[in-house]
């Protein structure tokens, strides 16, 4: 969190006439933790345990907000700003690809807000220490995505104007309520949050699979772009890019220490039903950096992939006994296996509805068994594997040597695990 003070001593401003003191009553406190980086704007350290806080050394002009709790979107493009003046609120910073985006945005400047969870990662397992470490370089911001109230109270109580927000939102583990309250919901509102306090920009990491949408995750998602489209086509001043990613590598990394370990490779059907083209973490992370400036970027859906050619599961598998030195040895799943099991969830969950989620993790099982993450032509109904773009220079067969050398620490799937 930053609040911005010029060399000569700290210029604040409350929207309702508070006192310096009244605003940093024990409410404030208790909403923010702070840490010193090396590229953002001055800020304060505050903590409940009553100790001196500190103030930046670098001159910069205090920002202050308007009587209505909002700041006005400036005249003047943030684009034409020095990258250590774009203010940036990342929401989702805590997950998986959020916290690449942190690190990669304070490596290139910018101020980096990130918002968090004041227990954050798998099943809230991390502290706010904990995540004050793991987005060292930002101004942290401990707040509810899921309650918009609280949202923009934490956004407000900043002192600072928004210029863009990047989201890397996404449901824990793709269930029906789930889906809805953090693909859609949430993402909404660091949207009108955003809008509210300034942001002229909003970068979207979505997913290239809700190109055809099976699935509640991807209506959801799909129903938040269409909103934010919308907005940018009402306002002219707006804009968006929306990043749709191809799979990751730790989704295709679940198998490695089998395959190490003498066991086949598990894959259904003939190995061939579906492709894709990977992308690492931090290849994608540097894309979503690029659109926080990039003009081809502007109001553009943005399907990416990793770098070579697409990788069937055979393939995949053949890549890693090669590695092992083993000889390739596979355990073919009929795909109807699959089909049978949705079928009679679907059927227990007119019985018992508390099983939707069951049945719905069912459905995401069996979509990515047989779906191409790959540019999907409608006129052909085929996927396209030349039409998908790729981007960075990890591969995955780099990531999977990695992997045999180190384990899968930093790569679990969690909540997100299917099977």
């Amino acid at each position: 969190m930053s609040l911005f003070a010029p060399s000569s001593g700290l210029t604040l401003q409350s929207t309702k006439g508070h006192s310096f003191s009244q605003l940093f009553s024990s409410h404030f406190i208790n909403h923010v933790q702070v840490r010193t980086v090396p590229y953002a704007t001055p800020f304060l350290s505050v903590n409940v345990s009553g100790k001196p806080f500190r103030v930046g050394s670098r001159k910069l002009k205090p920002i202050i907000a308007s009587a209505a709790s909002t700041v006005e979107t400036p005249k003047i493009s943030f684009r034409g700003k020095n990258p250590k003046d774009i203010n940036v609120l990342v929401v989702g910073s805590t997950g998986y690809i959020g916290k690449f985006v942190v690190k990669e945005l304070t490596s290139r400047g910018f101020n980096v807000i990130a918002v968090a969870r004041e227990k954050s990662g798998t099943k809230g397992k991390n502290s706010k220490d904990d995540t004050l470490e793991q987005l060292n370089g930002a101004n942290v911001c401990f707040s509810d995505v899921t309650n918009l109230e609280t949202l923009e109270k934490s956004v407000q109580d900043l002192g600072v104007s928004i210029d863009v927000v990047v989201s890397c939102l996404a449901s824990r583990n793709g269930g029906v309520k789930d889906s809805w309250n953090i693909d859609y919901q949430a993402t909404k509102n660091s949207l009108v949050a955003g809008r509210k306090f300034g942001a002229s920009h909003f970068v979207l990491l979505s997913a290239i699979c809700v190109q055809k949408p099976l699935l509640e995750f991807q209506r959801a998602k799909l129903k938040f772009e269409a909103e934010l489209m919308k907005e940018a086509e009402e306002d002219n001043g707006f804009t968006y890019s929306i990043v749709r990613p191809t799979a990751f590598f730790k989704s295709l990394g679940g198998q490695v220490e089998l395959v190490k370990d003498g066991k086949p490779y598990v894959m259904f059907g003939d190995g061939k039903l579906c492709a894709c083209k990977p992308i690492s973490e931090q290849d994608l992370a540097s894309f979503i950096a690029d659109c926080v400036l990039k003009d081809d970027k502007i109001n553009q859906v943005l399907p990416i992939g990793g770098p070579g050619k697409a990788l069937t599961p055979l393939e995949q598998g053949e890549m890693l006994f090669k590695l092992v030195g083993k000889e390739p040895k596979f355990l073919k799943v009929p795909i109807e296996i699959m089909d049978f099991a949705i079928g009679f969830l679907d059927f227990l969950v007119k019985i018992f509805p508390s099983l939707e989620d069951a049945a719905e993790f069912g459905k995401i099982g069996r979509y990515y068994a047989a779906e191409s993450m790959l540019i999907w032509d409608p006129e052909t109904g085929e996927y396209n594997a030349e039409a998908t773009p790729s981007y960075g220079n990890d591969t995955l067969e780099d990531f999977f040597q990695r992997v045999l050398k180190e384990g899968m620490a930093g790569q679990e799937l969690g909540e997100q695990t299917i099977f």
